[in-house]
């Protein structure tokens, strides 16, 4: 049996992660008491008893407890500290050879919640040579509040601000935390023109990259056959029609730990989408199929695998 230890268990994220370890057998926490969770002598000890730590914190925190972390204790770290650090794995198994490299990591970087659903679309195509790494792209992701953490979930609970009832657009000044691990992820030499957008639902999230057919290297029908050999099976699904009678949902994959991938459009202008839970396979489920990696169980042990349609 594996000890884990959650070191910020009380964020949306740990929750989640908490929630989904305490079902299973093959698991046994470890916990601090509440009073003591900002304690670095107690959380320490924590760590050096568990195999793994998931530290789900802030970036500052995230950053000071790795460097007291154990050096022989798997650190799965869920905030954006250490995505594009060269010291660190990035935990996003579905890039080729990435599993490998987890399997073995002591430091794993899990994936941002817009990022996982943009790298999702776009580094295969790259790696394919449809699309070229100096590409100027553009995407848009509509995301459920519960991603911005207790205070924006606290702000549209208690319903006070009209402001929050229709959708908002954020990162305006194009210099939101997740542009460097898409660039650097996916090996482009630009960073993407990146517009996050927050709605007044709780938890689902749609990534949508735009592409021109006169500025990649292949058809809509080779984009597919990319999509179509490289999500086969796994927690990323390629979805040959996902719509629902002409619209789509950011709430198709909610509650889950799957990621469905589909293109629309024509041979002139390209629509890649991505559909997930930005607390499922945009964070919590993430670190789990991390965890599970590592300690060499079913990639989808105490994961939910089945979409809500």
């Amino acid at each position: 049996m594996k000890k884990v230890f959650i070191d910020g268990s009380s964020g949306t994220t740990g929750l989640r992660i908490r929630e989904r370890l305490a079902e299973r057998g093959d698991i046994e926490l470890v916990t601090v008491p509440y009073e003591m969770r900002h304690d670095q002598e107690t959380r320490k000890k924590a760590m050096e008893e568990a195999d793994i730590v998931f530290l789900c914190l802030p970036d500052d925190a995230a950053r000071e407890a790795a460097a007291f972390a154990p050096e022989d204790t798997v650190i799965i770290d869920t905030s954006t500290a250490h995505r594009i650090d060269p010291d660190w794995t990035y935990g996003m198994a579905e890039l080729s050879g990435q599993k490998e490299k987890i399997r073995n990591a002591k430091r794993i970087a899990n994936p941002g919640c817009h990022a996982s659903g943009f790298i999702a679309l776009v580094q295969p195509l790259i790696e394919a040579g449809i699309v070229k790494t100096d590409a100027l792209l553009t995407c848009f992701s509509l995301t459920g509040y519960s991603g911005g953490g207790k205070k924006m979930i606290a702000q549209y609970e208690e319903g006070n601000d009209p402001l929050l009832e229709a959708p908002r657009m954020y990162g305006l000044t194009q210099k939101h935390k997740h542009l460097p691990e898409m660039r650097v992820v996916c090996g482009l030499q630009n960073d993407p023109v990146f517009c996050p957008v927050v709605a007044d639902y709780y938890s689902g999230m749609e990534t949508v990259v735009s592409l021109f057919g006169s500025e990649i290297n292949g058809t809509l029908e080779d984009i597919k056959n990319v999509f179509r050999k490289k999500y086969a099976d796994g927690l990323i699904r390629y979805a040959e029609s996902a719509d629902e009678s002409g619209f789509m949902s950011a709430s198709s994959c909610r509650d889950t730990d799957i990621m469905e991938v589909s293109v629309y459009g024509n041979e002139d202008r390209i629509l890649l989408v991505s559909r997930f839970d930005n607390l499922g396979k945009g964070a919590s489920g993430a670190a789990i199929q991390n965890m599970n990696i590592v300690i060499g169980a079913d990639e989808t042990e105490g994961l939910v695998t089945g979409g809500m349609r």
